[in-house]
């Protein structure tokens, strides 16, 4: 028993060595937008203020590292090769699937964080009506940053090194069917798990906001009682 035991951690250990580096390196880079949304968009007093050059170069910031995010569905492909590695079902369904499952879970809702949190944004600015369309907006962009990244092995910061070749690969390749329509694809896979993760995020913040409420009126309540 102790021996299998042993067997297993190794296995274990082995696996998790194996992807640790480029999917730490990967969520780091789909965290980097999420950070960025939080200092954009949540602060209490970004709405009242004038947007000074500072928030405008945070928010190109942001828009460049977003795709980073969404695009850690494409390391599906990863996992291809990591089951064709492994000799064990028990290693592929207990470990490295669930890996899989964590990794992309992560970045993904990191992006939808993001997004949210730029909903919330416009809709203080009163510009709810927006939101909607600056969604599309950022869904069509991802698209093609996730064709460049995955495809064209381009980064995020090659938006400012290399913004030329940028500009002209995407016109040539947008006047292109096959590309053309990979990244239709890629923005209704995109668009449509963002949708279905919106939905989840909000009701569960929703839930957990209904009970924070709760809980504060039942201490009150019992501070009143408590008082008389």
């Amino acid at each position: 028993m102790k021996s299998k035991l042993l067997v297993w951690l190794a296995m274990l250990r082995g696996v998790l060595r194996h992807n640790l580096r480029w999917m730490s390196w990967n969520l780091f880079l789909a965290f980097i937008p999420l950070a960025l949304s939080v200092w954009l968009f949540r602060r209490r007093d970004v709405a009242q203020k004038s947007t000074s050059l500072l928030w405008w170069l945070g928010l190109i910031v942001f828009i460049a590292f977003l795709p980073n995010a969404p695009y850690i569905l494409t390391d599906i492909i990863h996992l291809v090769e990591d089951i064709r590695r492994q000799n064990s079902i028990w290693v592929i369904t207990l470990i490295v699937i669930p890996q899989y499952i964590l990794f992309i879970f992560a970045g993904f809702e990191a992006y939808v964080l993001s997004l949210i949190n730029l909903g919330y944004y416009l809709n203080r600015r009163g510009w709810g009506q927006w939101i909607v369309w600056a969604e599309i907006a950022i869904h069509a962009l991802s698209a093609i940053g996730i064709y460049l990244g995955r495809f064209l092995r381009f980064n995020s910061w090659d938006l400012i090194t290399n913004l030329d070749t940028i500009a002209g690969t995407v016109l040539d390749d947008l006047a292109q069917k096959r590309p053309l329509a990979v990244m239709i694809i890629t923005f209704a896979i995109v668009g449509g798990l963002y949708w279905l993760m919106k939905s989840i995020t909000l009701a569960v913040l929703l839930q957990r906001s209904n009970t924070k409420r709760r809980r504060q009126a039942a201490l009150s309540d019992q501070g009143l009682k408590q008082s008389r």
